[in-house]
């Protein structure tokens, strides 16, 4: 969860506004659009609820914990509005899942804005006039002269690059939470990329709903790959590194760009979501566990020495011991680096919802925690390998969970969701925003320490 806030003059009236962001670095982007629209406005963050004028709160709702977690913390903020706060916005995904339903239910909410029609924020916070709810088709997509705060670090932003997908997953909302696949050009994502650049940051996180049919509706040639070659001509950009990329038709030149081009972290993140061919077909994932199988060995010859990571679903509606047992196998057999697994849930206005054989809650958490325990073995393995070797790191800051310690990533660690490394002893001028050279020392499950070494 992510709190943003800033306050300005309307109507001669201060107007001060905090803003939580909940769910994906998706999400987070279209919150940090948000923000800069409203201080165009210009308005005045702040960063408790209880100083606010305006709480807006962009919701989750991919899954249905993330759409219990966004209505607790609708209820929590609405209590502020008893004291002083005028009024309470409610923008993304859920909005745009359940519509005007959400009037009748959440009465304390004074706006509702859709994944299509948050870009309309500064009107609905103006507008004492403005239509309660605003929940279009999501056709809506930024680009470069949309005004965005880069809210998560000075060094590091995430770059959406497309929105939508044109994939009909049989356990996944996101179409009808986004709509259909579309991307922006090369052009408008390399001035973004020179924009943050100038702001300081180092580090270029690609996200969208489906990084690999990046460029397919420009029709002008564009793809990952040549994406990937113009934003590491970007001065300033250090590491690119690439989310969310659908196993299906990958794209030679991205594969090309990975190997060569320095800036392009050897990083892969292709969710795979299972390996058992009846799972994979209920699923409609368009692969089987041999296709799959040739999908990674292509990546991993391309790219030498690639960091591989993925998620799968476990209990799924239909999965059988066997089906599991394979998923199992396929998980030691490829030793993936990072992995994340999901118990499956039931999800309105999916397909899957509709399945019989639906595998019981206690099962679906135990199967997580089995191939979570697989794969922490896998990670660890992989680490202790790391020991005396190495590496750049690029350094965040000091350390949220040791007191004297700074903490950092390599170019094999996204944020967020990978481990972290952290830095022994460190040297009087390491500074937050360094890509320094280290050596690493120790290995845990799934994260480092390491040491700085010093130039000659």
């Amino acid at each position: 969860m992510a709190r943003l806030g800033f306050s300005g003059r309307v109507g001669g009236r201060v107007e001060r506004v905090h803003l939580v962001s909940l769910g994906c670095p998706k999400n987070r982007v279209d919150s940090e659009v948000m923000v800069g629209k409203l201080r165009e406005g210009p308005f005045t963050l702040v960063d408790e609820p209880d100083d606010a004028d305006v709480i807006v709160v962009n919701t989750c709702s991919f899954i249905q914990p993330a759409t219990e977690e966004s209505i607790e913390t609708v209820l929590e903020l609405s209590r502020f509005k008893a004291q002083g706060a005028r009024k309470l916005v409610v923008t993304g995904c859920m909005v745009q899942r359940y519509g005007s339903a959400l009037e009748e239910e959440l009465p304390e909410v004074d706006h509702f804005l859709g994944t299509g029609d948050y870009h309309r924020i500064v009107d609905v916070i103006r507008g004492d006039g403005a239509p309660r709810s605003f929940v279009s088709a999501p056709e809506y997509l930024p680009d470069e002269h949309v005004p965005r705060v880069n809210s998560w670090s000075k060094t590091s932003a995430y770059l959406k690059i497309s929105e939508g997908c044109d994939h009909r997953c049989s356990f996944c909302i996101i179409p009808a939470l986004r709509g259909s696949h579309r991307s922006r050009t090369v052009a408008s994502l390399v001035a973004e990329a020179r924009t943050l650049a100038a702001q300081g940051v180092l580090e270029l996180n690609l996200v969208a709903q489906d990084s690999t049919a990046y460029g397919r509706d420009l029709k002008d040639g564009s793809d990952l790959g040549v994406l990937l070659r113009a934003l590491a001509k970007v001065d300033g950009i250090a590491w690119i590194r690439v989310h969310y990329v659908y196993p299906i038709g990958l794209p030679d030149g991205l594969l090309t760009a990975m190997a060569e081009e320095p800036k392009v972290c050897k990083y892969l993140d292709i969710p795979l979501q299972h390996a058992s061919a009846p799972m994979l077909r209920a699923m409609r994932r368009g692969v089987t566990r041999a296709g799959q199988e040739r999908i990674l060995e292509r990546v991993r010859a391309a790219v030498p020495d690639l960091t591989v990571r993925t998620t799968f679903i476990v209990g799924f509606p239909g999965e059988t011991e066997e089906d599991f047992a394979e998923l199992c196998d396929f998980v030691r057999a490829q030793r993936f680096d990072h992995v994340g697994v999901f118990p499956w849930s039931a999800e309105d206005g999916t397909h899957a919802a509709t399945l019989s054989g639906v595998v019981p809650e206690e099962v679906r958490e135990e199967r997580q925690r089995e191939l979570m325990a697989i794969q922490q073995k896998i990670s660890r393995a992989k680490l202790d390998a790391r020991i005396g070797t190495e590496m750049d790191v690029l350094v965040e800051g000091p350390s949220e969970d040791h007191e004297w310690v700074m903490c950092g990533r390599a170019s094999f660690q996204a944020p967020d969701v990978d481990g972290k490394v952290y830095i022994d002893d460190p040297p009087d001028d390491l500074r937050s925003g360094q890509i320094r050279r280290m050596r690493v020392l120790q290995a845990a499950d799934y994260d480092l320490a390491a040491e700085v070494i010093e130039p000659r």
